[in-house]
């Protein structure tokens, strides 16, 4: 079994899907987060282990990429369309780009830690050795 057929049965997408909607990579059922972005040590439903994970600061990284590119378009749209006085585009930015950050910071992490756990990185079943067990090389 080649490390490509490891992998296979950890598909991506449904993992960062189940991800996106904070939910367990593994099962779909059990709540990835414990609080606003702790990540769950371990699934409630199947039991398999979360805590693994190294996401640090890609969340508020790609958060602030995808935010700041919608805001900063839909700024220069509104200058351009309609030349509001500064202090509306105070009263109408500021709060949806703390808003927008907000809603998406948490859904971004579960993206991440379901990436993570497909690709078996950080622990969550990637070494050579467990390769090699899988694998039947190396020793039980």
């Amino acid at each position: 079994m080649s490390q490509a057929q490891v992998t296979d049965d950890r598909p991506i997408f449904p993992a960062m899907l189940r991800g996106l909607f904070c939910r367990c990579p593994n099962c779909g059922s059990g709540r990835l987060f414990s609080g606003f972005l702790s990540v769950r040590d371990s699934c409630t439903a199947c039991g398999t282990e979360l805590h693994h994970h190294r996401a640090d600061d890609a969340p508020p990284y790609f958060t602030m990429a995808l935010v700041g590119h919608l805001v900063i378009g839909a700024v220069l749209g509104v200058e351009i369309t309609y030349s509001p006085p500064v202090w509306l585009h105070l009263v109408i930015w500021l709060p949806l780009t703390l808003i927008l950050s907000l809603i998406l910071l948490r859904p971004i992490k579960g993206i991440i830690v379901g990436l993570q756990w497909a690709l078996r990185m950080h622990g969550f079943g990637g070494t050579e050795t467990e390769l090699e067990e899988i694998e039947g090389n190396g020793r039980p």
